[in-house]
């Protein structure tokens, strides 16, 4: 049996993301940026100079210096600027970027980017944490991002930098500041809050190991001591989602890693708990949005 806090990393070094940049560069003068309405969750660090972050219902504005990044997880109403007030920050106009220049006076260079959350864990887990997270340069508790962020200030001074090596760094730098939230007791939910509370851990690591047993509301309960009524109320409570949601989340989870290593529909749709190849084909197509055949051909060779 594994303990809630390695639980909760297992959950955290599980999250299936993609990071992709779409601006790297400086802003001079009066600008203002946002990637409001594109229904995606993006980050911003900032890698030179200043600016100020505004989020609609947030009275002041947040200000981002060198080292500080900022990672919306929802499509917030948001928009960073060289402006403070928030009213003139939404008359700044909207600029092309110019490129890094590191031995620049003014001006603010930003890494930005979008994060994908592939459906299913993945997206059970970000459902549970806060809309934005901001990760600051002087934080104690940030040795290692801190580390990651240094790595990317030194690719930006590569003249063009690597969008590929700052997009993998960027993600890792994300997981780090995730794993950093959940263990300084930040208020979550989702699976991040099953896994903290021992009795749900247990049945999460149950679920995880044992992903094709014939589960019944009844005998998840019973994994928890709870009567089948108290048991599924509170798990709705804590992970925002139904037993029966986070168990097919589970499954393809483990279906999909089963198909990487090259198993069969037939063997794989056995081993997460389906008793016809059809069931399991359709749930997985639903689920993951690709027919298992045809995942499993997109990973030969991998």
């Amino acid at each position: 049996m594994i303990s809630s806090s390695h639980l909760v990393d297992w959950l955290l070094e599980g999250l299936e993301l993609d990071a992709s940049l779409f601006h790297v560069g400086r802003y001079c003068g009066g600008w203002h940026a946002s990637t409001q309405g594109m229904g995606r969750a993006s980050f911003h660090l900032v890698v030179q100079g200043h600016c100020w972050l505004h989020l609609d219902g947030q009275a002041e504005a947040v200000r981002l210096e060198a080292g500080d990044a900022v990672f919306l997880l929802r499509d917030l109403a948001y928009r960073l600027s060289s402006d403070q007030n928030p009213v003139s920050a939404c008359t700044q106009p909207r600029q092309a970027m110019q490129a890094l220049d590191a031995t620049a006076g003014d001006g603010v260079g930003l890494v930005c980017g979008f994060f994908h959350f592939r459906p299913g864990l993945s997206s059970l887990i970000v459902e549970g944490l806060a809309d934005w997270i901001l990760l600051r340069a002087n934080e104690p508790a940030g040795h290692a991002a801190r580390a990651l962020f240094g790595l990317i200030l030194e690719e930006c001074e590569r003249l063009p930098p690597s969008q590929t090596l700052l997009e993998r760094l960027t993600h890792l730098l994300f997981l780090y500041v995730l794993r950093q939230q959940v263990h300084a007791g930040q208020p979550l939910g989702g699976l991040v809050a099953l896994a903290r509370q021992p009795a749900f851990a247990a049945l999460l690591v149950q679920l995880i190991e044992q992903p094709g047993q014939a589960w019944t509301l009844e005998n998840m309960a019973a994994c928890t001591g709870l009567s089948r009524s108290a048991f599924f109320k509170r798990f709705n409570e804590l992970a925002g989602q139904s037993p029966g949601q986070v168990l097919l989340a589970l499954r393809m989870r483990h279906a999909s890693q089963l198909l990487q290593a090259g198993n069969t529909v037939e063997q794989v749709g056995a081993q997460v708990g389906y008793q016809s190849v059809a069931a399991f084909t359709r749930a997985f197509a639903k689920a993951v949005g690709v027919q298992p055949g045809a995942y499993r051909r997109q990973h030969e060779g991998r």
